[in-house]
């Protein structure tokens, strides 16, 4: 959480990041009355800053029906008695529909809707003002219309209607944001990391101003801006579908985090066939050690990839080292709506191997050492990066096929042969690599560092 006060001007202004997501949504205030934009589900972070200020909030606002994860708007609303307010474009069955140019006023702050389609049909931008300094607009929300460095997606509704999308994307920007002046301060929905946006520069906020200058795309006419959006190539994960549902139609209201199931040893063995066992654990540690048959994310990794390889239906157990991250990797699942989360194993993996539970291990090997072996005509080399990541800079000999979906192309890899994984820096890998551990393969590597270490060692890539 980034909190701002903001001098001179009568507001409350706090920016509230979810880490793995990059989500921002943000707290904005004025004499007592606030208004919350793009909640995540897990709301008491919004109920302590209200706390913090003695600040009631009144409003929340939704820019777009959001892809990467639940919103929090019910729940928030249920226990603040806040108006919800989202773009009229699309046929919400809860809050109320907001068109361009509605006002609404907390304290000295004007909030006015600009409707900027574009990412999805609904998209809202929402300027601020504070009305006892000046009638200048002070700030806008863009939601996915607008980042730093970067624009937001348009195949949300599939790769038929990109281009129109791009079209009206370019239009809201250029027709609503841009004009709004130089030294408006901009504040979109995520950040650096995001799988709403391509190139989105790690900075919490930017300006209308810098972004003329800086960001690429602005740089572009509107048919070469269509061009690149029509071009572009993104991934969409299969929970998309269920979160966009989930935002459209409301979620169940939680009130609270659930209380988790505390599981021995014994009870996870007997469990084991009918629960998903997600070690959260780092790829070196999972590959040291780990129980049979689990899939290995990363602790920071699941908001990225727990929607690619888990159900809604099968209760999850989670397993970390010694427990201490399983309360942070719980908010996680819970703003992906997987309220099937069951419980953790007591005491982490080191109680399993205490207590003689069957391990079994991965191997690992250093840049250096598959360097050596390059020649080796039994290795298959498995880059589980992005697909134009892999095209535009990878190891030699190497094969791609991206994280995401490599449990639906396993025909592509080769049980007769070794199979060494890379990626960034090895994370993605170790998830990979716990993949084709589980389903049959017997000899996997995972290659420590992957191909952020190998060019630190010097080592040659090619590209397209």
């Amino acid at each position: 959480m980034n909190q701002l006060e903001l001098e001179g001007l009568n507001l409350i202004f706090e920016i509230v990041k979810s880490k793995g997501l990059s989500h921002k949504s943000y707290f904005i205030g004025s004499k007592g009355a606030a208004a919350v934009i793009d909640p995540r589900r897990d709301v008491d972070i919004y109920l302590d800053i209200a706390r913090a200020h003695d600040m009631n909030v009144e409003l929340i606002f939704e820019t777009h029906r959001n892809e990467d994860y639940t919103v929090g708007s019910l729940e928030l609303s249920k226990l603040v008695d806040a108006e919800i307010h989202h773009g009229a474009g699309l046929d919400f069955e809860y809050g109320n529909p907001a068109h361009e140019g509605d006002i609404f006023e907390i304290g000295s702050l004007q909030l006015e809707v600009l409707e900027t389609p574009g990412h999805t049909n609904e998209s809202i931008s929402i300027t601020v003002k504070d009305k006892d300094a000046s009638d200048d607009v002070y700030m806008v929300f863009t939601g996915d219309a607008l980042f730093a460095g970067e624009v937001g997606r348009c195949d949300i509704y599939g790769p038929g209607e990109v281009e129109a999308m791009a079209g009206s994307l370019y239009d809201s920007i250029h027709e609503k944001i841009l004009p709004l002046g130089e030294g408006v301060i901009i504040c979109p929905a995520h950040g650096s990391g995001s799988v709403c946006g391509a190139e989105i520069r790690d900075v919490d906020i930017t300006t209308v101003g810098y972004e003329k200058k800086t960001n690429p795309l602005l740089q572009k006419t509107r048919k070469e801006f269509v061009e690149h959006k029509v071009a572009e190539r993104f991934y969409i994960p299969p929970y998309f579908k269920r979160m966009e549902l989930n935002n459209q139609q409301g979620v169940d209201i939680l009130c609270r985090l659930p209380q988790l199931r505390s599981i021995s040893t014994v009870e996870l063995q007997e469990m084991f066939e009918s629960v998903q066992v997600v070690d959260v654990r780092d790829p070196e540690s999972f590959a040291g050690g780990h129980i049979p048959g689990t899939l290995n994310i990363w602790n920071e990794g699941i908001p990225a990839f727990a929607g690619w390889f888990l159900n809604y239906k099968t209760p999850i157990v989670l397993v970390d080292q010694d427990g201490s991250r399983i309360h942070g990797v719980e908010r996680y699942l819970i703003r992906l709506d997987y309220d099937n989360i069951y419980g953790y194993l007591s005491g982490g993996f080191s109680s399993w191997f205490k207590s003689a539970g069957p391990t079994e291990t991965i191997k690992t090997c250093s840049v250096h050492e598959l360097r050596e072996e390059m020649e080796d005509p039994s290795i298959f080399l498995l880059d589980v990066r992005k697909e134009w990541e892999w095209e535009e800079e990878r190891i030699r000999g190497s094969h791609n096929i991206y994280l995401g979906i490599l449990e639906k192309n396993l025909k592509e890899v080769p049980k007769d042969k070794k199979i060494v994984v890379y990626c960034d820096s090895g994370y993605k890998a170790g998830v990979a690599a716990s993949i084709l551990k589980i389903n049959g393969y017997l000899d996997v590597t995972n290659v420590l560092g992957s191909i952020m270490a190998w060019k630190m060692a010097g080592y040659p890539t090619s590209g397209d």
